[in-house]
Parts: C-alpha cells; sequence; structure tokens
C-alpha cells in the first residue's frame, strides 16, 4: 500500500488497446487470441495470448520499473532457480493512448495454487523453501535495491514503522490492537540485517505460485523483484503455511532466529496495511489480511507464553 498513498496516475487496458499495441510492435502475433487472465493483482493487467505466450501491461505507474526490471533479470536469475519462472520473450514500447512499456512473456502452464489444491502442502513448503534459499545464492552484484518498483520489499523494517503505526490507528474494532502492538516492537527489536543484500521475489504467496497435479511448478509476478532483507520472503510462512507446513518451509529456509523474527513482522505489517485499506475495496484481500494477523499473532503469543 505504500506506492497507493501517492497520486498514481491509472491507465485503463483491455483488450482491444493490448491488440492495437500487437498489431502495431509485433504484427506477427496480432491475429493469435487474446484473452483476459483473472489476477488477485491489481498492478498489471494479463492477457492470454494464443497457446504460449501472455502480456503483462502494467496499470499504474507504480508497477512501471518493474518492466525493464523484469526484462533484464528474470533470464538472469532463472537457470539458478529450481522452479520455473516467466521468460520474457519482447519488451512493447509506449504508443499512443499507452504511455509505458509493456512485456510479452512465455506462458507457463499450471493451475493457480490455493491451499485445497495442493497434493501435499508440506512437501510444497519444502520446495518453495528451496526455492527461496536457492534465489538468495544467486550473485546480487548491480541488482535493484528496494524502491518504488518492488514497493519496498527488502527495505529495514524499521522504514515500515510509521506506515504500520497509521495502519494500527485504522484498525481499531478490527483486531487485537495492544497484540498487534506489542508484537511488531518486538520484531522492531530484533537485530537487523547485517549480511550483503540478496535477491527477494518480494511477493510470495499463493496467487504467485502454480501447480501441476497438485505439485508446485512455477513461481510467477516477479514485480516485487530486488536486492535487500531477505525476511520479507518469509511471508509466505504464514499467509500460506501453517503448523507442520510452515515448520518445514523454516526447516528448509534456515533462518537465523532474527531473520524469522523480522520475516514475522513482515507479515504482519503487511496484513496490518491491507486490512484497512481494502476492508471496503477488496473483502477478499482483508479477510486474507485478518487470516495473517491471526497466525502471526498466534505464533507471537505462543513464543511469548514459552519464555515466561
Amino acid at each position: 500500500m505504500t506506492a497507493a498513498h501517492h497520486h498514481a496516475i491509472h491507465v485503463d487496458v483491455d483488450v482491444p488497446l493490448a491488440r492495437r499495441l500487437l498489431a502495431a510492435q509485433f504484427p506477427e502475433w496480432a491475429d493469435l487470441p487474446l484473452a483476459p487472465v483473472e489476477s488477485a493483482g491489481t498492478d498489471n493487467a494479463i492477457f492470454r495470448l494464443g497457446d504460449d505466450l501472455v502480456v503483462r501491461m502494467p496499470r499504474v505507474d507504480w508497477a512501471v520499473g518493474q518492466v525493464e526490471k523484469e526484462q533484464r533479470w528474470l533470464p538472469r536469475i532463472a537457470p539458478h532457480l529450481p522452479l520455473a519462472i516467466p521468460a520474457p520473450v519482447a519488451m512493447g514500447t509506449p504508443d499512443g493512448d499507452y504511455p509505458w512499456s509493456w512485456s510479452v512473456y512465455n506462458w507457463l502452464d499450471g493451475e493457480a495454487a490455493a491451499p485445497g489444491r495442493f497434493a501435499d502442502l508440506t512437501q510444497a513448503a519444502v520446495a518453495l523453501g528451496e526455492f527461496v534459499n536457492a534465489l538468495r545464492q544467486i550473485d546480487a552484484a548491480g541488482g535493484p535495491p528496494p524502491g518504488d518498483h518492488n514497493f519496498l520489499r527488502g527495505e529495514p523494517l524499521l522504514n515500515r514503522d510509521e506506515e504500520m503505526r497509521e495502519a494500527i490507528a485504522d484498525s481499531h474494532g478490527l483486531v487485537d490492537i495492544e497484540t498487534v502492538t506489542r508484537a511488531w516492537e518486538a520484531a522492531l527489536d530484533t537485530p537487523v540485517w547485517a549480511g550483503p543484500p540478496v535477491w527477494v521475489h518480494g511477493d510470495l504467496q499463493a496467487a504467485n505460485l502454480l501447480l501441476k497435479d497438485g505439485q508446485l511448478s512455477a513461481v510467477i509476478d516477479f514485480g516485487g523483484l530486488g536486492v535487500g532483507d531477505p525476511a520479507c520472503d518469509l511471508l509466505v510462512a504464514w499467509n500460506l503455511f501453517c503448523g507442520e507446513s510452515r515448520e518445514a518451509f523454516r526447516a528448509a529456509v534456515q533462518p537465523d532466529e532474527a531473520t524469522w523474527a523480522r520475516g514475522r513482522g513482515w507479515a504482519l505489517s503487511v496484513a496490518m496495511i491491507q486490512l484497512p485499506y481494502y476492508l471496503h475495496r477488496r473483502p477478499l484481500i482483508a479477510a486474507g489480511a485478518r487470516y495473517v494477523i491471526g497466525e502471526v499473532l498466534a505464533e507471537y503469543r505462543s513464543e511469548t507464553a514459552a519464555r515466561v
């Protein structure tokens, strides 16, 4: 939501616009079937192009920086990863009534992930943990630091404090504010990341995972890609995994205690900022935020009780 706080420029993107751009810039694809793809994301319009391609066009100005970033970096990191990721095929340019660059990628077959669709959620947690580790080990020299292009994923947790306090103030009557505040302050008290910046996906959640026959097969939507503190890639531990699967993910990633605690702070802050913002705009996102807050607070309470 950080980017949402500036005066954003929005563009309406539809099939006729996408087809006009294809006809002008990539006439070899102009006659292929083109259909919108439903997505939980709000920053980009996505269209399937024929059987093998997908068009991805920013709807809002803060997503524009993702285009060249993904075109540059995804081909470089893909060979080092154990799961498939999108491969850029072409980059479109501003044209007429569309002001920004846009992308054509290969189409990745698979079913959008959801908790009930996994053949074995614990097995998927291990596979995703291995993906996170592989991503972290790729040379991050020259990689983009946190910024508007990736909604500041990978920045120090303390940088989120002002926005988090505003979200807490806006959430009275929605959640247990006192425990949220204690859990957040505990996360801020955790040692900061002392290592070099590492690659982060930035937005690991079910909506950005694909399954084949119930098995994790691909990770998509690298708009949050950047280099920084790896704690933000632990978000998925609370927004998708729980119990045995969360422990399996943690064991696969093997974060130190401080990084796990910062990851929990990331999960709490993202969900708390989402909750009041999306409460009436996107109720499903708000419901997901409530779930994450509940999971984070349950773990926080359990750890606090164990220390008494």
